[in-house]
């Protein structure tokens, strides 16, 4: 579908198809229908997404669904309405030449977002018909995504729901996710802060992320039924941190302050744990016994600069003890092993993850240190034309709390700016797998 002016090529919307548009909104078609019989009948909008995330971030109001059209000449459909004053129609085909856009014509509304919104369909439409190539190449990360503590937290809520019916309280979010969370709460969980929002008696999952011991004596109190979805990874920090307390060490706990894991493993024993984040944190601590030193680690934390932080305290306390086996998890180890191997051979990298996802924020750090340029996106709305400008190959990947689909999402939005060739490098195979916990077991 070629470049064509509103004055040439005005297209009818069919009344009720998608429905009326407001005076003053952009309809992002997510496909064409044709009105005028011709073949094919309808024409995929596989970058919707990214027209209709551009116009959101210009203030224009947007409006999803079908467009019907017809080639100029052809008589309007039986029922069509013309456009209201105002409307525009952003078109992304993914065809040859890979993009197409049709503006509605009609005067701006008064009073609506969009001061003009043909100018701002237009302004996307040029930005991203910008960033269309021929053929882009995907290097696409592997593993990615969902890994074990996020598969077995996700279930023990639904399982939660179907066994006890809604609503079911989760304290915090259950992972670091919004689509999974909006996803729970329209199946009926309902997520709080703190458990005083919980009613007395009630149901109540802990996040993969975990509590502390305060948490769990506030919940016994109150009567509350508990369900433990806490990542058995995170467990294992735990479960350290009190034996070494239990030992007589100060315990040194490497993570990020305010991070909902480092807040429960730190209520372990918070009379003998103290919170690093840098060797700088390092080269300020002061501890009681200098020969009686064990460290923690947050479980989502990058490999190479905790190894740093950890050589700090290696050289400050020579007697230091840890862990027997890393605290940082395999899924995040991982992780940043197969974003290593694509990282170096793409012009851009992105992270598919929610900006409160600690190990998704860590993917995006460890591509800009290498030296490609990266950035974490919650779903294809996030994208931005300027990043893609120039990036004939875009490495992709996902944080462990991202749904697999989201990823699947991204190629097919990037599928409407011209062909995608998807090259996946697999740097190990995850079989690893957690026994839910007993209160949500199946009989």
């Amino acid at each position: 579908m070629t470049d064509t002016s509103p004055a040439r090529t005005p297209h009818v919307l069919a009344a009720g198809d998608p429905g009326p548009v407001p005076a003053g909104a952009v309809l992002v078609a997510d496909r064409l229908v044709r009105t005028d019989g011709a073949d094919p009948a309808e024409i995929p909008c596989p970058a919707a997404d990214l027209v209709a995330g551009e116009l959101r971030r210009a203030g224009a109001a947007v409006v999803r669904g079908p467009l019907p059209v017809a080639a100029p000449g052809s008589p309007a459909p039986p029922g069509a309405v013309p456009a209201p004053a105002g409307a525009a129609a952003a078109v992304l085909t993914g065809t040859a030449p890979p993009a197409g856009i049709g503006l509605v014509p009609g005067p701006p509304a008064g009073g609506a977002e969009s001061a003009d919104p043909a100018g701002a369909a237009r302004a996307a439409f040029a930005a991203w018909r910008a960033a269309a190539v021929p053929v882009r190449t995907v290097l696409l990360a592997a593993p990615r995504s969902f890994c074990a503590g996020v598969e077995r937290a996700v279930e023990v809520v639904e399982r939660a729901l179907a066994q006890r019916g809604s609503p079911v309280y989760v304290r915090k979010q259950i992972v670091h996710n919004t689509h999974v969370v909006a996803d729970l709460e329209s199946r009926g969980a309902v997520f709080v802060e703190e458990l005083d929002a919980v009613p007395e008696g009630a149901t109540v999952v802990f996040s993969a992320h975990g509590v502390s011991p305060a948490v769990r004596s506030e919940a016994a109190a109150r009567g509350l039924a508990v369900v433990d979805a806490t990542c058995p990874l995170v467990t294992k920090v735990h479960t350290e941190a009190r034996r070494y307390a239990d030992r007589g060490d100060t315990v040194v706990l490497i993570g990020h302050a305010g991070h909902e894991e480092v807040e429960g493993t730190l209520g372990e024993a918070p009379e003998r744990t103290v919170l690093v984040e840098s060797a700088a944190d390092v080269a300020a601590l002061e501890v009681p016994d200098p020969e009686r030193v064990s460290y923690l680690t947050q479980t989502t934390l990058a490999v190479d600069e905790t190894a740093e932080v950890v050589d700090a305290l290696r050289a400050r306390f020579p007697a230091l003890r840890g862990p027997a086996s890393a605290d940082i998890c395999y899924a995040t180890t991982n992780r940043q092993d197969a974003l290593r191997s694509i990282a170096e051979d793409a012009d851009l990298v992105l992270v598919v993850g929610s900006h409160n996802s600690s190990n998704s924020q860590r993917l995006v750090e460890l591509a800009r240190r290498g030296g490609t340029p990266a950035h974490l996106v919650d779903d294809t709305g996030d994208i931005r034309a300027a990043w893609l400008a120039g990036a004939a190959t875009v490495g992709l990947t996902a944080g462990a709390s991202a749904p697999p689909g989201l990823v699947e999402a991204v190629i097919t939005a990037l599928g409407g700016l011209g062909r995608v060739a998807v090259r996946e490098r697999e740097t190990t195979r995850e079989t690893v797998r957690f026994t839910l916990p007993s209160a949500v077991r199946q009989p």
